[in-house]
């Protein structure tokens, strides 16, 4: 069994050519499509609930120009005719899935622990995986000293061995372009797992598949899960 059928194909914000990222619609047809995860960003609204947007705002998508944080979920609701879902939401419309989230406005312990307790809740701890920089990760440890954790790192410098010991993380998660034969030797050598984003030519896929990354996220999850299948019968790329 070579790396390609390994690597684990993981949806971008669901299957944002086809349907607007981070909804329900989104996030299933990614799975319809053979992922096997999804990656999914969240945030807090000003009431504490936990929804999906990757912005701080609601103006790319929503074309409303207002801070989620200053915005109740049922005022997120109103404003969106309810097509921002809550991560309540998600996850019972992914039934039983992997997810991945991405938790971009995550700074302070007390929003990670809503998010957290947001999956206990909903029972999906098992299946649900958190990624994000240092400091988000950080405060997710100090929610759940269980949580699978990927840390999205943004050089070529090593993470310091401190910050490796505080989060413990369970994979490293790389922008694809910085990824070559010696970073992926560096990670395996220290024991994690290697993710990269977001790589969305076949080109690109071929070339980390072939450096033998675990985990590729990739906003054409169709082309990733076709190249997957191709590569199956006796190794072929």
């Amino acid at each position: 069994m070579g790396p390609m059928r390994n690597v684990t194909a993981v949806a971008h914000r669901g299957d944002p050519y086809r349907f607007r990222e981070n909804t329900v619609d989104s996030l299933r047809s990614a799975l319809a499509l053979g992922a096997d995860a999804v990656e999914l960003d969240v945030r807090l609204t000003r009431d504490g609930v936990p929804v999906l947007l990757h912005d701080a705002t609601l103006k790319r998508l929503w074309e409303q120009d207002r801070p989620l944080l200053s915005l109740s979920a049922a005022e997120v609701r109103g404003l969106t005719a309810g097509a921002v879902p809550t991560l309540e939401e998600a996850l019972a419309a992914t039934d039983g899935s992997r997810l991945m989230l991405d938790l971009p406005g995550t700074r302070e312990v007390r929003t990670a622990r809503r998010i957290v307790d947001a999956v206990r809740e909903a029972g999906a701890a098992d299946r649900v995986y958190y990624c994000a920089d240092a400091t988000a990760m950080l405060a997710v440890r100090a929610a759940d000293p269980s949580a699978e954790i990927a840390l999205t790192c943004t050089s070529l410098a090593p993470p310091r061995p401190a910050l490796l010991d505080a989060v413990k993380p369970r994979w490293l998660n790389y922008r694809f372009s910085l990824v070559d034969r010696d970073l992926a030797a560096r990670v395996r050598h220290g024991g994690h797992l290697l993710s990269v984003w977001t790589p969305d030519t076949r080109r690109s896929m071929r070339r980390l598949i072939d450096l033998g990354v675990d985990s590729i996220t990739t906003n054409r999850i169709e082309v990733l899960t076709a190249l997957r299948e191709r590569g199956r019968p006796r190794g072929r790329s």
